[in-house]
């Protein structure tokens, strides 16, 4: 058994992207290439964008602190702190609006 403090590193993770030059910083928490989930934190300052991507499979975002939205297309979706966004199948993007530390979770399809 192992506990982690989400919130915790999410200030660690927001703090590390605040220092770094593209602006995000990032830290698996759980699985990895191996696994079918994997779970990340990542910290972006406001204005970061997470270039548009596919999608490895099932995956969502739930807003640890700050405000973030998710672009798809001509669609987009506004999330703030506790909200839970679930990821569209489709190519899409990520934009911190204000400086912001996301829990995403992902099941890769096989």
């Amino acid at each position: 058994m192992q506990k982690i403090s989400i919130e915790a590193l999410a200030r660690q993770q927001l703090a590390a992207a605040a220092s770094a030059s593209s602006g995000r910083a990032a830290d698996t928490v759980y699985g990895g290439h191996e696994k079918v989930l994997r779970q990340t934190v990542i910290g972006m300052v406001k204005g970061t964008v997470l270039a548009e991507h596919e999608n490895p499979g099932d995956a969502t975002v739930f807003v640890v602190s700050g405000r973030v939205r998710l672009i798809v297309g001509e669609d987009s979706w506004q999330a703030r702190t506790g909200d839970l966004l679930i990821v569209p199948d489709a190519r899409h993007s990520l934009e911190a609006e204000e400086d912001a530390a996301v829990l995403l979770t992902v099941a890769k399809r096989p």
